[in-house]
């Protein structure tokens, strides 16, 4: 009866440890059979939001004590250098620490290719973890590599994608045109993918807030006229504290809108008010003409500096009150302990 080698154990706890991480964050692994294995352990289709990318890798892993170093850990070459350096994929190397059950990694195509005589181990630093805080930024890095080089895949397909990588692994693919990286845009793109739910949250707040543009680019627009609406009915009142007392109460307005909206509640009572007030002081200026009885103008003079003092005082009274309120039921619904 045939025999396992002891070491078997040992190898697979590396391949299993970084297939279980890769498809816990939904890429596709592909294990090489071991009568196949020339140095890469696994072929992996990196996805997106459960897309695919056409960005293909291979990967060698290794495990055991052996290839532990003080400031870190080795992955020996053996005689896989040119096929890892001229390789149309890029090849990884990944290191399971067996002690603390750690992945450590290193682009060993980049690594060979950099100038200098052929190494017999490729050093990975300590701080080269691959990790589920750390994979984002693992993503990102190679993607950017397979960009730089012209090596993204097509397929339509999952058998397709790896059959392309197979054959892009003997140095039968030519990337298309859509696949080279365009200069301008690579290092910009590295920094979004990293940062890219940041720039998610950020997107969808600036939609959020286009309406709050669209007032202050109105008030702007605007503001030539209003300030010909008072000098025509104001009898000396200065244009800019009366223009800027009401667009501030406006805007203040529209920032509680915005906010009470973004908390799930929908203030109707203040939502009337906002458009009585912004369809009259924003609009009748602009039609105005300076031809209506005096009375007429000094009446809304008037109402606009009478109307941002008392509004604020009820704005700020209704909603520090409905603030109260919800402080009060939060802590009667908390348990004293």
């Amino acid at each position: 009866m045939a025999s396992v080698r002891p070491s078997r154990r040992v190898e697979r706890a590396g391949v299993n440890a970084l297939r279980t991480l890769l498809e816990d964050h939904e890429h596709i692994v592909q294990e090489i059979d071991g009568g196949n294995d020339h140095g890469e352990d696994m072929h992996v289709l990196l996805t997106r939001n459960g897309r695919r990318t056409g960005h293909v890798v291979a990967i060698q892993v290794k495990s055991g004590k052996k290839y532990k170093r003080a400031n870190g850990y080795a992955i020996p070459v053996e005689d896989h250098y040119h096929d890892w350096k001229e390789s149309r994929i890029p090849v990884l190397g990944v290191v399971h620490d067996m002690e603390s059950g750690r992945l450590f990694w290193v682009n060993l195509t980049r690594r060979l290719n950099l100038p200098g005589e052929a190494p017999k181990w490729v050093q990975i630093p300590a701080d080269s973890e691959l990790a589920t805080e750390s994979i984002r930024g693992f993503v990102a890095e190679i993607e950017m590599y397979i960009d730089s080089e012209g090596m993204r895949i097509r397929g339509a397909t999952k058998e397709e994608t790896f059959a392309g990588a197979v054959q892009a692994r003997l140095g039968k693919y030519e990337p298309r045109s859509t696949d080279v990286a365009n200069p301008l845009y690579e290092g910009m793109a590295e920094i979004a993918l990293r940062h890219e739910d940041k720039i998610k949250r950020f997107a969808r707040e600036y939609l959020r807030i286009i309406p709050l543009l669209i007032l202050v680019g109105i008030m702007i627009f605007e503001y030539p006229y209003q300030v010909r609406f008072v000098n025509n009915y104001g009898s000396g009142v200065p244009p800019t504290p009366w223009i800027m007392g009401l667009y501030s109460f406006i805007f203040y307005m529209a920032l509680t809108l915005f906010f009470e909206f973004r908390a799930g509640r929908l203030p109707a009572n203040t939502g009337r008010f906002f458009g009585l007030i912004v369809s009259n002081f924003l609009w009748l200026p602009l039609i105005d003409d300076g031809k209506s009885e005096s009375w007429w103008g000094t009446t809304w003079i008037i109402a606009g500096a009478l109307v941002p003092s008392l509004g604020l005082k009820l704005l700020f009274a209704s909603y520090i009150r409905a603030a109260m309120d919800r402080r009060r039921a939060a802590k009667a619904r908390t348990p004293e302990r």
